[in-house]
């Protein structure tokens, strides 16, 4: 299985709310892959539709190689999910609900849980209801890593941690994908972190996937551009791709996907050769592409 993912022209619709529109993208066996989108883009409903947690309704998804909907038993075993808000079981202590948790796997990585709920300071005798959204996020994502799943899904799985944590969360995953296979694929709003653990991106955008590849891919398709010209320059350059533009007489700066030679030779013929070519971090990109 070459693909552990894939998605077929998904749709998902609440109410009169179209969340996916005709959604295709394909996530590979072992890659790491990092889900961007502006907060209401769909990110979360994504995520649920591949666990089966959502039923979709146009469109086909493959998990595993199973329909999510009907997923089996052994492939459920073969995941780990954090979602975006858990606190499952409240009134049990950290280390019961570790143990409870462990009780249903017959490969449970007790070392693994062991070191993380030491390394990220939660104590064991403590209820989980006392905990702070920081803590209970680190306890889920012990709990989603302590089977060893093949397929790791994570919803914002930072959102409530300090930078420290947050690194250490990073260090962790990057030290588990180069020791054993597997496959994650992760939401996020923030892009420092989706680039020091990533190898590629999907952005989420209107419905559907607006990209989808390599880090370094991105950052070469899209750049801004800064135009000067001895008279005032149109609205209107006449050129594909311009992703955001501000026109002010003579000057201009726009922001181009897919810039090539010939989009720069159709832009010389308008302002000559007072053209200054602008490389872009994920951030700036990610701000640019989804306005």
């Amino acid at each position: 299985m070459n693909n552990v993912i894939v998605l077929d022209e998904v749709s998902k619709i609440y109410g009169s709310k179209k969340i996916l529109n005709g959604l295709s993208l394909e996530i590979p066996k072992g890659s790491v892959v990092g889900l961007l989108g502006r907060n209401g883009a769909g990110k979360t409903t994504l995520l649920k539709c591949v666990l089966g947690l959502l039923r979709v309704n146009s469109g086909s998804i493959t998990t595993l190689g199973e329909n999510p909907w009907d997923l089996s038993d052994a492939s459920k075993s073969r995941i780990g999910y954090v979602g975006q808000s858990v606190r499952p079981y409240p009134w049990l202590q950290v280390g019961k609900i570790i143990d409870y948790m462990a009780s249903f796997y017959p490969q449970w990585n007790s070392a693994l849980v062991n070191q993380l709920t030491q390394q990220w300071d939660l104590d064991l005798n403590e209820r989980v209801s006392l905990l702070s959204e920081g803590q209970m996020q680190k306890l889920a994502i012990i709990l989603s890593l302590g089977h060893e799943p093949e397929l790791m899904i994570f919803d914002e799985p930072v959102a409530s941690l300090d930078p420290a944590s947050r690194r250490e969360f990073l260090k962790t995953i990057l030290g588990i994908i180069t020791q054993r296979p597997c496959t994650v694929f992760f939401s996020t709003h923030i892009t420092s972190d989706l680039e020091r653990v990533a190898d590629k991106v999907a952005l989420l955008k209107a419905g559907k996937i607006d990209f989808c590849g390599g880090l370094d891919d991105l950052k070469d398709i899209v750049k801004r551009v800064r135009l000067r010209s001895v008279k005032d320059i149109p609205q209107d350059l006449g050129i594909s791709g311009v992703v955001s533009s501000h026109i002010s007489a003579r000057e201009a700066v726009i922001t181009v996907r897919d810039f090539n030679e010939s989009k720069h030779k159709a832009l010389s013929k308008i302002v000559g050769n007072d053209i200054e070519i602008e490389h872009l971090n994920l951030e700036e990109i990610f701000l640019e592409m989804t306005k």
